[in-house]
């Protein structure tokens, strides 16, 4: 398997950041949703600073995808696709990767506001972005979940339209982002290259 990305499919450097990243967003999502009505106490705290540790990890990840993307490339669209696809593809891309950096910057930005240290699973202290600020906090606060949702809408719609381009269209819009032979792309869309 070729390190870097192909004309054809994503290396699986590429495919191990993208479901990694994923499935830290589905982890992080549910945190979220939950930790808000537990029970003050030890349980509490410990869910909180693992939201915050994987926060600081996604942030990584998709700055590490960016540079791995710069350096690999990224293969060609699917052939066929019309170019109004393309053109929203590229931009929901751009949302994504914006958000998944915005997004964890924000949460940093609230504890910092609130005058919380922040650790990276208890390892190491990473400095705060601002003093203790309530107003900053409240802002923040409102920022970081608005950015969530935003950001679970645009992931829904990305997956719905990796389903859609396999079940319906049965192109390898998904099955290039897998493992080769994990699905294969319908009968009518172009063979994948097997030198890629």
């Amino acid at each position: 398997m070729p390190l870097k990305n192909t004309h054809d499919r994503w290396s699986g450097v590429s495919q191990l950041l993208h479901w990694l990243i994923a499935i830290l967003i589905l982890a992080m999502a549910w945190l979220g949703l939950t930790m808000g009505d537990l029970p003050n106490g030890p349980n509490k705290i410990a869910t909180y600073a693992l939201h915050k540790s994987i926060g600081l990890s996604i942030l990584a990840l998709v700055a590490l995808r960016l540079l791995w993307r710069l350096y690999a490339g990224a293969p060609a669209p699917v052939a066929g696709t019309p170019r109004w696809q393309e053109r929203i593809a590229g931009v929901t891309h751009v949302a994504l990767y914006a958000l998944l950096l915005v997004l964890p910057l924000s949460g940093w930005l609230l504890n910092s506001a609130a005058g919380f240290p922040l650790q990276w699973f208890g390892l190491f202290n990473l400095p705060a972005l601002a003093g203790r600020d309530e107003a900053l906090h409240a802002l923040a606060e409102q920022a970081h979940e608005l950015l969530f949702w935003v950001l679970a809408g645009l992931v829904v719609l990305h997956a719905a339209a990796a389903l859609h381009h396999h079940l319906f269209l049965g192109d390898a819009t998904l099955a290039r982002m897998l493992p080769r032979g994990w699905l294969r792309a319908g009968a009518h869309a172009k063979p994948e290259n097997p030198d890629a």
